[in-house]
């Protein structure tokens, strides 16, 4: 199958999983630019693609790649952090309690899981949100499985502290 046919069809199988990673990477839904340049950078190094290798983990790891490098050219953690203090009344959501409270929550995750260091945070994003096997988070890091059992052991506890203190949601309210 040529490189492009192939590229074609992991964006037909893969496309959801990658949005929803980089989704969760980002903070933000706006993330179609990131979706299109992961894919274009995998069709541009396909002949580097080890073919024993999983598709999905070799295109979430040019999705890292391709977010880490978007956030240093434009230092947007700023503005994302700034994304979710604004106020929601600028969505055109119903503005119940449960949605206040849904976004409240989330915010305070993310502010939660934005604030680990890089390596709690990755791999909390891959094998926590994104459902990764320890393999498959392995291989997107370049760790064994061992280092992501307990790396992400590590980043839970260290997680479920933060949230537990508090000091996140207040932040928010």
């Amino acid at each position: 199958m040529e490189p492009a046919q192939k590229i074609e069809k992991w964006f037909i199988q893969y496309e959801k999983d990658i949005t929803q990673y980089l989704v969760y990477f980002t903070g933000t839904t706006d993330v179609e630019d990131l979706v299109q340049d992961t894919f274009l950078r995998a069709f541009q190094a396909y002949d580097q693609y080890r073919h024993d290798a999983n598709p999905k983990t070799w295109l979430i790891s040019i999705a890292r790649n391709t977010a880490i490098d978007y956030f240093r050219k434009k230092s947007v953690w700023h503005k994302i952090k700034k994304l979710l203090d604004q106020d929601t009344s600028q969505r055109n959501e119903a503005k119940t309690e449960e949605v206040l409270l849904k976004k409240i929550e989330f915010a305070g995750l993310y502010k939660a899981i934005n604030q680990l260091k890089p390596n709690y945070r990755d791999v909390i994003l891959l094998k926590g949100i994104s459902e990764l096997s320890s393999r498959e988070t392995g291989q997107v890091l370049g760790w064994s499985e061992n280092k992501v059992n307990v790396t992400f052991y590590r980043a839970v506890k260290k997680l479920n502290q933060r949230l537990k203190d508090g000091e996140h949601i207040e932040q928010i309210i």
